[in-house]
């Protein structure tokens, strides 16, 4: 028996764990392992978790039209899986274990510690690589190292990708005759701490979801991507990190629906395209830095010299970033939007995260962990990776002095105000002429229902710009 454990990568196509699992004549079974208090230790948003047990079951459903039987194991923490997964090996009669490679730290040792206890019972693990398109480690300096900055990983990458190509593999053919599939919703083990199953309807499971998402924004909006992708009142992205982050869709799959849609791979940013390539290529950027380098899983800063900048932990200013009561409108509403869907426009990341480190001074690790809490595609390498870029710890050419404005942020990205009035119920009736500075015109109308601004941005900059100057003195 083989037996093929689904993680990160709840999709059967493209799926090389699964594919080497049903590369032979032997019977395949299939795990996945639910561990709702190591989840929780994780900072797992609850959107999220609902997001994951719902794809699992559809794929659950998916496996036994093809003959394979999904086991479902409750195991609380990441400890106690290697005992928990040779028991089931054991029951089963397996030989064979395959899965995906994890990346972050606590997964990967994990998995060291499932391999010790599978070796002991004469059982073989194959990890794969099914979380990039080029497996960490290949795109390195000439000197063996990581690439500190991205735009030379980028550049590599893309020479690598050529030498290396890829194939996109299809869902296995069925392994046998079909098999009956219990609901999730249906099991008491699996309901018991998660409240209820039903997935936020704005967020449809499926592979078949994912690809349609896919396909949509290459024949759609990518052409436009570059023009459009910043704007957060406009459908300029393709809202696909949920399947990308719970692997329902491959990042390989989309590279290659990417060079189909334009009959070849885009090489530079006069190419149309280029510009969401290179998003895709940022995510591999941070996955490979996260696998490289294991401090960035300890909440350690890339730049190890910057853990002595004196950031605040001020817990009334972090509340207040938090639940949208900054007084800057952008930054409000798009922590409103957050608490509300469980997604953020990218830009927004981008503001809200500037905001909160070089305006509030706060440590970035509140930040990050509140979006892991909050966010449907909380992805610790994207998050941490972006969380670190902005507060200008993490790998990055020139970080310190970038200070975001969030007015005129605001501005640019949202001229007549459509998201903020969308989100800021309070500047629901501002004309486009206010809404970005509202405090004048509110205090005109005799209005105090919105906050005023916590901090001046202007002297805030002048503040996290010595911060790290001072840092250099030492």
């Amino acid at each position: 028996m083989r037996l093929v454990w689904f993680r990160n990568d709840l999709r059967l196509s493209d799926n090389p764990a699964l594919r080497h699992g049903c590369a032979s004549d032997e019977p395949v079974a299939a795990l996945f392992i639910i561990s709702p208090t190591q989840w929780r230790q994780h900072k797992m948003a609850p959107i999220r978790q609902r997001f994951i047990l719902a794809q699992v079951d559809a794929l659950g459903r998916e496996l036994a039209a093809l003959g394979i039987q999904l086991h479902l194991l409750r195991v609380e923490t990441f400890a106690k899986v290697p005992a928990a997964l040779a028991d089931l090996c054991r029951e089963l009669g397996v030989s064979q274990l395959y899965a995906n490679q994890a990346i972050e730290l606590d997964e990967q040792r994990r998995d060291h510690a499932v391999t010790a206890a599978l070796a002991e019972q004469e059982v073989s693990c194959h990890w794969l690589n099914g979380c990039c398109v080029l497996p960490p480690g290949r795109v390195l300096t000439g000197g063996r190292e990581m690439f500190k900055v991205f735009t030379p990983f980028s550049r590599a990458w893309l020479k690598a990708l050529d030498e290396d190509g890829f194939v996109i593999h299809r869902a296995p053919a069925p392994q046998g005759e079909p098999l009956p599939w219990q609901p999730l919703a249906e099991r008491a083990f699996v309901d018991e701490g998660f409240g209820e199953l039903t997935p936020d309807p704005r967020w449809p499971v499926g592979e078949a979801e994912a690809l349609r998402r896919l396909h949509a924004f290459l024949e759609q909006g990518v052409l436009d991507y570059g023009e459009t992708r910043d704007f957060p009142a406009l459908a300029g992205t393709s809202i696909l990190s949920p399947y990308l982050a719970t692997g329902i869709v491959s990042p390989r799959q989309c590279v290659a629906a990417l060079q189909q849609r334009l009959g070849g791979r885009p090489q530079s940013k006069a190419q149309p395209g280029f510009v969401w390539l290179n998003e895709l290529i940022w995510r591999e950027f941070y996955r490979h830095l996260l696998v490289l380098i294991p401090t960035l899983s300890m909440n350690r800063p890339f730049k190890p010299e910057t853990a002595a900048l004196p950031w605040s932990w001020d817990p009334d200013a972090f509340t207040a970033w938090c639940e949208g009561r900054t007084g800057y409108p952008i930054v409000d509403a798009a922590m409103r939007c957050l608490n509300a869907t469980g997604w953020m426009h990218n830009r927004l990341r981008m503001i809200v995260a500037s905001f909160l480190t070089k305006d509030l001074h706060i440590h970035w690790r509140l930040g990050e962990d509140y979006f892991m809490s909050r966010l449907i595609d909380g992805d610790l390498a994207a998050n941490n990776g972006g969380w670190q870029w902005a507060a200008g710890t993490g790998a990055d050419a020139a970080p310190y002095f970038r200070v975001f404005n969030p007015t005129t942020q605001g501005q640019r990205f949202d001229p007549q105000g459509e998201f903020i009035r969308t989100w800021v119920s309070e500047l629901a009736d501002l004309p486009a002429t206010h809404v970005h500075q509202p405090h004048d015109w509110l205090r005109l109308k005799g209005r105090q229902d919105y906050p005023a601004p916590m901090v001046d941005h202007a002297v805030a900059r002048v503040r996290a710009i010595e911060m790290f100057r001072d840092l250099e003195k030492q």
